[in-house]
């Protein structure tokens, strides 16, 4: 265990505290039992070596990565047990999908040491889900996503600011401290700033690593599909990306790819689990509406640059980060009459020429602007609505 607690100790030194995600505060940190999930690259170990390095010196913590070779000779469970007669109160486990009895054990730990606090991290969400089922009594998820506008302006450029509700932003109150001048940021943003490893010179190899592995590894093994089928996820994924936003035909899509009808939907709940894709589903007409997919979307703007390279349509980068901002916060469906809908509020999404012709009928209608500083009346900058987190 001594190794355990000298590789924590090596991260710690190197772990940075200027700058906190927007989940740090939200989570009960005093709660038993606690998981920390969300798609890779979203910066869930940072958050749990920040949590680590706030609780060194007040109590005695260990932090662990699950797929540490220790754990090649020894259980989650036995390192509870002996952490805990050391006087442990508070263990901490990276990446614990990677232990393959993780749910189980952490069961029998949460019943055998009350004394004993667990928070656990998954780099993917599928994983965490197959095995929840004997924890979700016992051990709260937080689903974390990626950067937001604001939250990169501050780590990036270190401007930081408290986010804006979205009454806030309509009624437009939303201001960068000292920005004159947003569209800059903004557009560096759409680009490289939803994932915090965004400012790595080599990001757009980094983020295609992240991709594939999500699609050939993490999704696989969660259904567990084969090789080919890992193949299926890649071609399905670059289908998507020249399609999104789209209404999803399940026969069109498995012809192009060459796969049963039956399985297409499946494989798109598991991509938009892994933070891949995003689907935007209707939000009228009674229960049987409720789930069905009106259109689908890549999960944010920097994969959609990734993945489209030069050739990216403006509208669709618009849209895409509309949705992804506001669904942390809110429940977006699709419109009957413009682009979205956020409770009786419907939005209409475009460039500096865009009208309100659309929002005709409209109980309140928001015109979202790109390419605009300020906002007047109902209608709203596009930057504005990522300030909301």
């Amino acid at each position: 265990m001594d190794r355990l607690y000298e590789y924590m100790h090596r991260l710690l030194d190197e772990v940075p505290t200027a700058f906190y995600r927007y989940m740090y505060p939200q989570v009960n940190w005093d709660g038993r039992m606690l998981g920390i999930v969300g798609p890779r690259g979203v910066g869930k170990t940072t958050m749990l070596l920040q949590r680590a390095k706030e609780l060194i010196g007040s109590s005695r913590v260990l932090y662990v990565t699950a797929d540490s070779m220790y754990f090649a000779s020894h259980t989650l469970y036995d390192t509870a047990e002996a952490f805990v007669k050391q006087g442990g109160s508070h263990l901490l486990i990276d990446e614990v999908h990677k232990y393959p009895s993780w749910s189980r054990e952490l069961k029998a730990v949460y019943d055998a040491f009350p004394d004993l606090h667990v928070c656990f991290t998954g780099s993917s969400i599928l994983d965490i889900e197959k095995g929840e089922a004997d924890l979700s009594r016992r051990a709260p998820r937080y689903l974390m996503q990626g950067l937001s506008f604001r939250e990169f302006l501050g780590m990036r450029h270190g401007i930081a600011f408290d986010a804006f509700t979205l009454d806030e932003v309509l009624e437009h109150k939303a201001r960068i401290p000292d920005v004159k001048h947003p569209l800059p940021y903004f557009a560096e943003y759409l680009r490289s700033g939803y994932y915090p490893f965004g400012s790595d010179p080599d990001f757009p190899i980094e983020l295609g690593q992240v991709i594939a592995r999500t699609l050939e590894v993490d999704i696989p093994q969660f259904a567990e599909m084969n090789t080919a089928t890992g193949r299926k996820l890649k071609q399905l994924m670059a289908v998507v990306s020249t399609l999104a936003p789209f209404k999803p035909n399940m026969t069109s899509l498995a012809g192009k790819i060459q796969a049963s009808r039956n399985n297409i939907e499946d494989y798109l709940v598991y991509m938009e689990k892994a933070g891949m894709i995003a689907r935007l589903e209707t939000g009228t007409g009674g229960l049987g509406a409720l789930g069905k997919t009106e259109k689908v979307y890549l999960d944010n703007t920097n994969i959609l640059y990734n993945l489209g390279g030069g050739n990216v349509d403006v509208g669709t980068v618009r849209e895409t980060f509309f949705f992804n901002q506001m669904r942390v916060r809110h429940r977006v469906t699709a419109s009957a009459l413009a682009d979205f809908a956020i409770g009786g509020i419907t939005f209409e999404v475009g460039g500096r020429s865009k009208g309100a012709d659309q929002l005709k009928g409209a109980e309140r209608g928001i015109v979202v602007k790109d390419d605009i500083e300020y906002g007047f009346g109902n209608v709203v900058p596009l930057w504005a609505f990522g300030l909301t987190y």
